[in-house]
């Protein structure tokens, strides 16, 4: 039975990174075009050249650069991309970037709402850096960011541990009972959010639940990788009697050092979201049918 369980982690370890992969190259160049007017492009850039006039420019799995004298007359979302308008660059509507920035250069205008959300949070902790071209520059700040997080969420770890131990210890004994569940739940849950996001991106009456979307999912997210860290806790000191703070101190240990190897970390991560993810939903579906 554990050889099963070691066997179905590795294919759901495997089938976690070909999606990550797939989902930043497999839909490059993919485009939708209406009229000229309407663009959406999966798994690449958006670019509004000098002086043209577009209704809407949305990009899943890339940037919107807004180029010098362009115009949108409605709406600029990028998904896990950046939304960038240049010199004298102008959008009518509203500008949203979902685990990105809004970045605006002397000029520029934006005549509706704008914002981000989950900036800088996509799956996994090594995200772009725009204007870092400095391999080590870039490092040095994914690095510091990684730590930042991780220093975030082992306070929000170690509160909860002192006023609700079980429920992260829950959250480990799924992993540990049902990883291969966890996983595809996490996949599923993953491109469950990509497709609710992309419906909420494209209609006008969706663009201002966005936030609230990103703001459920950062949550989801968070506590479950918490979940699967004092999981990686566990396993790493199933040898020795130590209490579940122990434990989970250790496992950041573990995830911190691994999320500061270049490339490999920022993957590796990216699966322990997949997994935390599924995790918690996996719990809570549970736990529902149980009521």
């Amino acid at each position: 039975m554990k050889g099963i369980k070691i066997k179905s982690l590795i294919w759901v370890l495997v089938a976690a990174v070909s999606v990550i992969m797939i989902s930043t190259t497999a839909l490059a160049q993919t485009d939708v075009n209406i009229n000229n007017t309407n663009i959406i492009r999966f798994g690449g850039d958006v670019i509004i050249p000098p002086n043209q006039v577009v209704e809407n420019a949305h990009a899943i799995g890339g940037d919107v650069t807004i180029q010098q004298g362009a115009r949108v007359t409605q709406t600029a979302i990028a998904i896990d991309g950046d939304v960038i308008l240049e010199k004298d660059a102008r959008v009518d509507g509203d500008v949203y970037a979902v685990g990105g920035e809004v970045i605006t250069f002397p000029g520029a205008t934006i005549g509706g709402a704008s914002g981000t959300v989950l900036e800088n949070g996509r799956w996994g902790m090594h995200g772009r850096r725009r204007g870092t071209s400095s391999f080590g520059v870039r490092y040095l700040l994914n690095s510091a960011f990684h730590l930042l997080n991780v220093l975030i969420g082992t306070i929000i770890g170690v509160l909860i541990l002192l006023w609700r131990p079980n429920f992260l210890l829950n959250l480990a004994a799924t992993v540990n009972q049902y990883p291969l569940q966890s996983g595809l739940w996490g996949l599923g849950g993953l491109l469950a959010v990509i497709l609710l996001v992309i419906l909420l991106a494209v209609s006008l009456i969706g663009i201002p639940l966005l936030p609230l979307v990103g703001l459920v999912v950062a949550v989801t997210v968070i506590l479950g990788t918490l979940g699967v860290t004092l999981w990686v806790g566990q396993r790493a000191s199933a040898s020795a009697q130590r209490s579940p703070m122990q434990q989970f101190l250790i496992g950041v240990l573990i995830l911190t050092l691994i999320g500061l190897i270049p490339v490999l970390g920022g993957l590796v991560l990216s699966v322990v979201n997949i997994f935390g993810f599924g995790a918690l939903l996996l719990w809570l579906v549970r736990k529902q049918r149980l009521v």
